[in-house]
């Protein structure tokens, strides 16, 4: 078994994944309308957790992400993300935001195929300007 196979992608029926990912980025739930929870599982630890909110079906996706491991990166794991995206909500874009300064967070999003939109500035809570991106579903590369 090759050590990607060990990491499991899962939907957050209990809500764990959902207040793991709140928790680590210490933010509100009210921040996150009308959302699906997936929970990424390393021999059974959370070890992602990817918040789709704000969901307009046939329209768009605002997608949230929280990791402490970078094994939880993997094609088929982002196939499944994005079939949830594209195939099972049928949106036409999933955006992201990110503050200016995390710029690992920058560089996954723009490998992952995401382009950048536009600037909020002094947007975040500690006044950094916040990035938005955007994939749109006929320039996703993973399905």
């Amino acid at each position: 078994m090759k050590e990607s196979d060990a990491v499991q992608i899962c939907f957050d029926k209990t809500g764990d994944v959902f207040n793991w990912v709140i928790q680590n980025l210490e933010t509100s739930p009210e921040n996150f309308a009308k959302h699906i929870t997936l929970g990424v599982m390393l021999e059974g630890k959370i070890i992602a957790g990817v918040i789709l909110s704000d969901i307009r079906e046939n329209v768009d996706v605002w997608l949230t992400i929280f990791s402490d491991n970078k094994r939880w990166c993997n094609k088929r794991i982002l196939c499944a993300i994005f079939g949830v995206c594209f195939e099972l909500l049928k949106c036409r874009r999933a955006s992201v935001r990110v503050d200016e300064k995390n710029q690992k967070s920058i560089k996954l999003i723009e490998g992952l195929g995401f382009q950048k939109e536009g600037v909020l500035k002094g947007f975040e809570d500690n006044g950094h300007d916040s990035i938005i991106y955007a994939m749109f579903n006929n320039q996703c590369l993973w399905r």
